[in-house]
């Protein structure tokens, strides 16, 4: 499954004339392309599917549902080791 998250921008810097950001999606940092946002700032919260931040969004409604997703166990899924998982889906290594 791949989900729309939402994360928080920690940085923005420019990568071969794109505008990309570290975003933390609850402790898990990601790089993400901002191209969509151009108005998105640091210390904002924004929507990212496959990479790109695609919506701004407020804080509380990002930290909710980081909450929910992470109750739900589907933040792992979503941010975890994907290697360590298909091991463990396949019963080479015992699930974390």
């Amino acid at each position: 499954m791949c989900l729309a998250l939402p994360g928080k921008v920690l940085e923005i810097t420019e990568r071969d004339r794109t505008r990309m950001a570290k975003v933390d999606f609850g402790g898990v940092v990601k790089d993400v392309c901002l191209a969509y946002l151009p108005e998105i700032a640091v210390g904002d919260y924004t929507i990212v599917h496959v990479g790109f931040a695609i919506q701004k969004l407020d804080e509380a409604s990002a930290v909710e549902t980081l909450k929910l997703f992470e109750a739900l166990g589907m933040m792992d899924q979503e941010l975890g080791d994907p290697w360590g998982r298909a091991a463990a889906d396949a019963g080479q290594v015992p699930p974390a």
